[in-house]
């Protein structure tokens, strides 16, 4: 299934909604909206994964990349992801660099 990936800023915030599977295959279109993303000056990147219903090792690689492209004073959250989704994330250790919410 292929990957939808929307940016949007919402005040201070800027979101990228995330549709389909997060894979090595899609991760590269990811990529793309996360450098447009570091570039908006936000203190919030907010990554919106209600609708991923599946995460490989790339979509792990994807949000190091995030993570490297912000600035250090920049939040990343990832939020509404589903339990296998959020599992692999904590099951990582990114969840100590990364905020996972559930709404």
């Amino acid at each position: 299934m292929p990957l939808s990936v929307t940016l949007s800023i919402e005040g201070d915030t800027t979101v990228i909604e995330l549709e389909g599977e997060l894979d090595a295959k899609t991760a590269p279109d990811f990529h793309q909206t996360i450098e447009k993303a570091a570039g908006h000056g936000t203190s919030t990147v907010e990554i919106r994964m209600a609708g991923v219903g599946y995460m490989a090792s790339a979509g792990l690689r994807s949000l190091v990349f995030a993570q490297q492209k912000v600035a250090d004073h920049v939040t990343i959250k990832v939020v509404g992801a589903i339990e296998p989704v959020s599992r692999t994330i904590r099951t990582a250790g990114l969840d100590r660099s990364i905020q996972l919410s559930d709404d």
